[in-house]
């Protein structure tokens, strides 16, 4: 513990954000980060417990506390405040294979569990973690670390999103090799197509792609493994298959769309503004520009619907949340997140409406979406509708082409990640269902254990779930 009274002294101190009525004309990463000073500073509120609940990652009736891959949370607090970045990165690195993913995009559970939070701020874990690892990448201390010689097993990935890419990680790193295949043009899965740029750039995810493949690891993109030739084409080429295609079915939104033009799901609004704006495609998806929105859910999806919709000019954007405002309130206050901020900049209110949900859809004469019916009665113009409402499942025909056993998710023994198929493992949300990034990162490093004993008898690797 490098400051014992560090928690008693310094204020917590968030990462400072552009302004909003600034960043909404661009897709630029919104985040400023701390001067080395208040950095440290930030380090030193650790309090070193003599129980770490940051780093517990324990589930307790159905609820998760802290991290669930067990960061070494106090470790690097205190190199942190020590100034030493090198052996705060070493620790780091040890438990979480995507420090630059999960300090941009994890809700935190850590900061959730922070015994300093109890009665003030808790500690700023995830903005300490993508300082050491954004400092370990500017000062080229993050250096490619090929295994000492290869045992001679092939492994294929199939899917990129977080848990193929921490699976293709950590085998790799134990001398397998290591080939990831990816439907679309770009590895990344919902990194890259699900989550906008200015809240996760792809030069991130693109960076540690290009740092795996100099690593040893291979990725083709291009080739969906729901084609049943190439699914068996894999089985007979492999030592061992791992499905981690996420959980892309989208809940319905039980809305009669027959005949209706302008309803899109989250994920697929999302990934038509990435390959619009980012790769300068033209996808079938329409952009917000000029359009009311009308966005159904919460959660960060639908928040970075909005904060798309802001940035693509649309009309209005208005978003539906179906539980009351109670449900949300924290000490008395509504929190906002980076969209809302930047809505209340743009719009001068709150984009959101709670208790309330679409009841019918208003079209022309062409079934062209034109406004929707509210619970409450009223008529929201509307010509983009984006459905945010979360995932009903894993994609049915890879299952299918691989003949392994699922319902909504794919079936595997209780403690395992062995499908119902010989050499066929699975992972993320394929296997547990719609989680978070660092779900899926854990449920990566554990699939890779299992892999990796199934493959040579024995691993050294630490499932840490």
């Amino acid at each position: 513990m490098g400051k014992t009274t560090g928690f008693l002294e310094y204020i917590r101190r968030d990462e400072a954000h552009r302004p909003p009525q600034e960043r909404v004309h661009d897709w630029e990463e919104f985040r400023l980060p701390l001067p080395d000073e208040y950095r440290a500073q930030q380090g030193g509120r650790c309090m070193n417990c003599g129980v770490p609940y940051c780093q517990a990652g324990i589930t307790y009736e159905g609820k998760t506390f802290g991290c669930p891959l067990h960061n070494l949370i106090p470790e690097w607090n205190d190199m942190i405040y020590a100034g030493n970045r090198a052996h705060a990165l070493s620790r780091l690195l040890k438990t979480n294979n995507f420090p630059e993913f999960t300090g941009r995009v994890c809700p935190a559970l850590c900061e959730k569990s922070c015994i300093c939070g109890i009665y003030g701020s808790p500690v700023t874990v995830r903005d300490n973690e993508l300082c050491v690892i954004e400092e370990a990448y500017a000062n080229k201390t993050m250096k490619r670390r090929r295994p000492p010689q290869w045992s001679g097993k092939k492994v294929c990935v199939v899917g990129s999103g977080p848990a193929g890419l921490a699976a293709a990680d950590q085998l790799n790193h134990r001398g397998h090799s290591v080939t990831v295949i990816e439907k679309e043009d770009r590895p990344g899965g919902l990194l890259t197509y699900g989550i906008p740029n200015m809240k996760l750039p792809k030069s991130i995810v693109k960076r540690r792609v290009e740092l795996m493949t100099d690593e040893g690891v291979s990725f083709v993109c291009g080739v969906d493994a729901a084609d049943p030739k190439t699914a068996q084409r894999l089985l007979r080429e492999y030592d061992a298959v791992i499905l981690c295609c996420g959980a892309g079915k989208p809940r319905p939104l039980g809305l009669d769309t027959e005949g209706v033009s302008g309803v899109y799901f989250g994920t697929e609004y999302l990934k038509a503004a990435v390959e619009r704006h980012q790769f300068g495609l033209t996808p079938a998806v329409p952009t917000a520009e000029g359009r009311d929105v009308v966005i159904i859910g919460t959660g960060d999806t639908a928040s970075d619907c909005v904060a798309t919709a802001l940035r693509e000019g649309c009309a209005s954007v208005t978003q539906l949340v179906r539980r009351p405002e109670s449900d949300y309130l924290q000490n008395g206050q509504l929190p906002l997140d980076y969209a809302h901020e930047e809505a209340l900049a743009v719009m001068g209110h709150d984009p959101r409406r709670f208790g309330v949900q679409v009841q019918e859809l208003v079209k022309d004469e062409n079934g062209n979406l034109t406004g929707v019916v509210t619970t409450e009665g009223d008529t929201l113009p509307c010509q983009l509708l984006i459905g945010a409402t979360g995932f009903a499942g894993c994609r049915e025909d890879v299952c299918r082409a691989f003949g392994v056993e699922a319902d909504r998710t794919v079936t595997t023994a209780e403690g395992s990640y062995a499908a119902s198929v010989e050499k066929v493992f699975a992972a993320g949300d394929m296997r547990r269902g719609q989680s978070l990034v660092v779900w899926a990162i854990a449920e990566g490093r554990a699939v890779a254990a299992e892999v990796d004993e199934y493959l040579i008898g024995y691993t050294n690797l630490v499932r840490t779930i």
